[in-house]
């Protein structure tokens, strides 16, 4: 960890000695070999909860580079399947014209999506984060699992990816290089198509909430049925993803690509984040009534413990505040304004990241 020359002693003292009371836990854990693992897991647990720095970002990258952000996850899904043996949310399929789309509750409160090309029994699949629960769809299916695409390498996303490909052995994995990926065989860049029986997908790269994460596009075109966006942890009904390893420059570009798509475009996020999301987004937007109309659908929907996707692009586009950062009602609500000299660009990167981080506090509460 590297500081300015100019911090003082007591603004990095903090830091270091919370490194080094870190690494002293690390020494203590390993010199208990029986129960290292469960120690190891469960400290790691409670700070990834927790956003403050420095000790969240000693826990992130112990998330994304060690094995210890496995041993975590495989943790999390063997929890989860003891929680919700018949997953968090029930969800029904959306068929038109031989394209299927199937969401699949899986952990906590993540989705994978199972895509279907009916005609030719070939699938895709869409951050597969549990193995076990997509095999099981794909058997119920019937159908020859194809391709997996891969938003990003947080392993609540791309966990399943190792365990599928040794099921299905022509597999292929695709994603951003990046992101250091799970079974990553055809990496992908911006604007990079994958093409499964009649499905044509779109690759986009928006970066932010990590340095590789991708969308991906489905053409409605080709089968006359509106296009579906699979967007990982950039977008989330009424909401967006923490910017762990990007700025907030970098994250709003990413919003700006989903905000350019056409208003049927069907969204299907990463996590069923919807009823959380929008109680934050009547902190900032109180008396947005698209808004409210959507909280009250959620709620009878969550009630029932189904799943809220998918929202459109156009939907999001009035309730989503991490849509409207171009709004006045939302500059006013943030107490921000544009400098005389200000770009336009900035200014908004500026609301952006004090909306994430109030977004950050508001979720703290519960």
């Amino acid at each position: 960890m590297l500081f300015p020359r100019n911090m003082a002693a007591s603004d990095w003292s903090i830091p270091l000695i919370a490194t080094a009371s870190f690494c002293t836990v690390l020494c203590i854990c390993l010199r208990f070999r029986r129960t290292r693992r469960t120690i190891w897991i469960t400290l790691l647990s409670k700070i990834m909860a927790r956003t403050e720095k420095p000790l969240f970002r000693i826990a992130y990258t112990l998330y994304t580079r060690t094995r210890l952000g496995y041993m975590y996850y495989k943790r999390q899904m063997r929890k989860a399947r003891e929680q919700f043996p018949a997953g968090h949310s029930r969800a029904q399929s959306v068929e038109v014209n031989g394209i299927k789309i199937i969401p699949i509750s899986v952990l906590s409160d993540n989705y994978s999506y199972l895509v279907i090309d009916t005609a030719s029994s070939v699938a895709v699949v869409v951050d597969p984060a549990d193995p076990q629960t997509v095999q099981a769809v794909l058997e119920e299916e019937g159908v020859m699992l194809e391709a997996i695409l891969c938003t990003h390498k947080h392993w609540d996303h791309s966990g399943g990816n190792k365990g599928l490909q040794k099921l299905h052995s022509s597999c292929r994995v695709y994603g951003n290089a990046t992101d250091n990926i799970p079974g990553l065989t055809h990496p992908l860049s911006d604007k990079d198509s994958v093409d499964v029986g009649r499905m044509h997908f779109k690759a986009l790269f928006t970066p932010g909430h990590t340095v590789g994460h991708m969308i991906y596009l489905l053409d409605g075109g080709a089968t006359g049925a509106p296009s579906s966006l699979f967007s990982g942890d950039l977008v989330f009904l009424s909401g967006c993803g923490r910017m762990f390893e990007g700025s907030a420059s970098t994250m709003l570009s990413s919003l700006d690509t989903v905000s350019s798509l056409s208003d049927e475009t069907l969204l299907w996020p990463g996590h069923e984040y919807a009823e959380d999301n929008l109680m934050f987004a009547a902190e900032v937007e109180p008396c947005n009534a698209a808004r409210e109309n959507k909280y009250e659908w959620v709620l009878q929907q969550r009630g029932q413990k189904l799943c809220t996707s998918p929202s459109t692009i156009g939907e999001e586009k009035e309730y989503n505040p991490f849509l409207r950062i171009h709004t006045t009602e939302l500059h006013q609500a943030l107490g921000l304004q544009q400098d005389s000299e200000e770009d336009w660009t900035l200014f908004r990167a500026r609301v952006l990241e004090e909306l994430r981080r109030r977004k950050d506090v508001y979720k703290r509460r519960f």
